[in-house]
Order: structure tokens, then sequence, then C-alpha cells
């Protein structure tokens, strides 16, 4: 199994994973000539993605969902509510399931879970490689961990996981009240310190990747989320590589093996935007 993040924040967010061939995308949110440079840049053609699967309807995880789907013959799938949310993923005959389904695509099984976050219907996602067993969780987009997700994600290979803002550049940001209890309410998005005390109870000594994830460009920093995590997990079991993600870069492969620091630094692909 390996997984590149083709970019993560509020301004567009997509999860290319790939085992024994099949080759799926989270989410969607950039328009479709900045999906192919993207993939382009990782030596990945459109045509080669079998299908797409949603999160929810926000405009930075659908933005090119639907143009990318017509123009690359994808079959996607979306829960029934982020398709009310988003009628043109019903014109593009969008696969609808309930969250909580599995859905078998290819070599992947892909098990789907409702997040708290202020979508009609959003879910997070984990994809186990058939053949390996290789397990990886994408969880981005939700104000708060619940207790479930203790089990949903145990024994993941890869962890990618919102780490969204500090909670002080939040409160001292330009943002309005409004804004600021929005992201930082339990139906917003996650702090370092909420990522970390989930990393905490879940991480173990299997797990060869984490993966921070839609770092806010106002209220948070890489040095910053990832100093939060390692502070956290320090006493864990984790012995794995820890990275965050780019809004403007794609980053990966991770894969389930263990790979070098060197490694993951070098496979961050800067773009020109």
């Amino acid at each position: 199994m390996r997984v590149w993040v083709l970019g993560s924040g509020s301004a567009g967010n997509a999860v290319l994973v790939e085992s024994g061939g099949t080759r799926i995308l989270i989410d969607a949110g950039f328009p479709v000539r900045e999906l192919a440079k993207r993939l382009g840049a990782i030596g990945v053609s459109g045509e080669s993605i079998e299908s797409a699967i949603v999160t929810h309807e926000h405009t930075d995880h659908v933005r090119g969902v639907c143009a990318a789907a017509k123009k690359w013959k994808w079959t996607v799938y979306a829960s029934t509510g982020t398709i009310a949310g988003h009628p043109l993923l019903e014109e593009i005959c969008a696969r609808p399931f309930a969250a909580g389904a599995t859905l078998e695509l290819g070599a992947l099984s892909v098990e789907t879970v409702r997040t708290p976050h202020d979508g009609t219907e959003p879910v997070a996602v984990v994809a186990t490689a058939r053949l390996t067993g290789a397990r990886a969780g994408i969880i981005y987009d939700l104000g708060h961990v619940p207790a479930s997700y203790r089990k949903t994600f145990e024994r993941l290979d890869i962890l990618v996981l919102e780490s969204n803002h500090d909670e002080g550049m939040l409160r001292a940001g330009p943002y309005p009240p409004s804004v600021q209890s929005r992201i930082g309410g339990a139906y917003g998005h996650l702090s370092n310190r909420r990522a970390g005390a989930f990393a905490r109870e879940s991480v173990h000594a299997g797990l060869a990747q984490l993966v921070l994830a839609h770092l806010s460009e106002r209220c948070n920093q890489p040095e910053i989320a990832l100093g939060s995590m390692r502070d956290a997990v320090a006493r864990t079991s984790f012995r794995g590589v820890m990275s965050a993600a780019s809004q403007s870069a794609v980053c990966g492969p991770f894969t389930a093996g263990r790979n070098t620091r060197a490694a993951v630094a070098a496979s961050q692909l800067s773009l020109e935007l």
C-alpha cells in the first residue's frame, strides 16, 4: 500500500491510495488542471484512478471531483447526505452510501465512519489492502474525536490525521469570534492538542507513518503542529515517521514499511502554484 497527500488545507484536499493495482482518490478538492499537475508530479495519470470517495460536500473537498470524473471516467462514491448537499454529484451519478458502509473497490476495502463536522453526512475512511492487510486511516474535518474511533482506527500502518490549528493562535488570529467558534467547536476542526490526545491513545509500535493534515495557514505552523504531536506521543510505543502535509506540495509515498526520515523528506515535491 502507498499513500500520497496531493495537498491538504482550506484551499483543497486530495489523498491518493494505491494497492494491488487499484488506485482511489479520497476527495478531489482542486480544479482538474491542478489535480492533473499534482498527479503528474508523481507519475500518475488521471485515467489510472478507478474511483473517488468524497468525504463531504465542502468546496475544499469536492471542487474538482465532478469534472475529473467526467474527464477520466471515475466512479464516484459519496454519502447520501453529501450528495444532497452537493447536487452536482447526483448529476454525475455518484453512488450513494450510508456513513458506516464498507466499499469494496478492487484490491482495497474501504470502511467509512461518520465524523463530527458541520457537513450533511461527512465521513472518515480506513482503507485496507486485501492482499497484505495493510491499513491506512484518513481522518480530517472533525471538531472532536468520538470514543468509538479508538476501535475503528486501531492497528493502522498509516494515519493521516487532521491537526488544524493551535488554540492560542486561533484565539489571537484574524478571524471574527463567530468563525473562531466554528473552527474550534465540536463540529469544526481538530486542534493540535486534540489531535495529540487521540494519537497518544491510538498509536502503536506498528504504525509506520503519522501524517498531520489540514493545517491552517493562519492559525498553525508545521513546526508547531509537529512539536505538539511529538510531545503527545513521546512516551508511547510509536517509532515511525512523522510528517506534516502541505497545502502547496505533494507529500509521499507513505508506505506500511519503515521509511527513513530522509526518504520521506525527499518525497515532498514542491509545486509552483
